[in-house]
């Protein structure tokens, strides 16, 4: 009787350390996981609210770029409603932190620091980050920054990586959204401008007599979809959705169109 006692409580013992540690892997995340999506026929997409090309109010009042043909091919593929959200650089990650958003397809890169917060698909557009002036200006490396204005979007990876590299002595001055920084720039408020190439490319097309110019590059930083930690089966979907549509030329046709290139080679996760 005692030894049938000490085996019950064996194991009850091994039962309660195996639900100890099976726990983490037991909880059901709060947003969207793909067969909710599914189930609820809509999935909520956090896009760039003005961040031409990837994502802007266009002529008709509806958004368009880069970003907005891959977040409605997404829901084209799953078959669901889409629900476009706007969110600034800031917002991207609390967005699918807080369930208000089932993916974050916003020119987003991805860094340590971020991959603590949330999960990175495979790259899906190009992107590098650099400091862009006039073609007169002495500008050759971060060095040059020095007692110059230097504009750019708070929250950003730009940001992040010239707060950390910038020498004394260099005024960076911080902007709310893209649109804000780039509007800085075209009224001379400020002297170079910290963003991505994409983004000066449309600037200088927007604006034919503008005087822009690449002064060095900071960061190559592809964009990858930001998707909530746990909702695993939405990730590898979406993986498999970014090879399928690099491999079916949908992604190069977007990139032709928006961009004015092909796609070039991106990397995997």
């Amino acid at each position: 009787m005692v030894r049938k006692e000490m085996t019950m409580k064996t194991l009850k013992s091994w039962l309660t350390c195996l639900m100890v540690m099976l726990t983490p892997f037991l909880v059901t995340p709060a947003t969207a996981d793909l067969s909710e999506i599914l189930e609820a026929g809509k999935v909520k997409i956090a896009i760039g609210e003005n961040f031409a090309p990837f994502s802007s109010l266009g002529d008709e009042g509806d958004y368009v770029g880069f970003d907005v043909d891959v977040a409605k091919l997404i829901a084209e593929e799953l078959g669901v409603e889409l629900e476009l959200i706007p969110v600034t650089s800031k917002q991207r990650i609390p967005y699918l932190e807080t369930d208000k958003a089932d993916l974050v397809i916003a020119s987003m890169g991805a860094n340590p620091g971020r991959a603590k917060s949330i999960w990175f698909s495979s790259a899906y557009a190009p992107f590098f980050s650099g400091a862009f002036s006039s073609e007169s200006s002495k500008i050759e490396s971060i060095d040059d920054l020095v007692g110059l204005k230097v504009g750019l979007t708070a929250g950003t990876l730009e940001d992040l990586e010239l707060t950390k590299s910038a020498p004394d002595g260099t005024n960076i001055i911080r902007f709310g959204d893209n649109a804000a920084t780039q509007s800085a720039y075209l009224s001379g408020q400020i002297d170079v401008i910290v963003t991505g190439n994409t983004v000066a490319a449309q600037m200088g097309a927007d604006n034919p007599n503008l005087d822009i110019s690449t002064k060095f590059i900071m960061n190559d930083s592809p964009c990858f979809i930001g998707i909530k930690k746990g909702n695993l089966d939405l990730l590898l979907w979406t993986n498999v959705f970014i090879l399928h549509k690099t491999l079916g030329g949908e992604l190069d046709a977007f990139s032709e169109k928006w961009f004015g290139q092909p796609l070039p080679p991106l990397p995997s996760m």
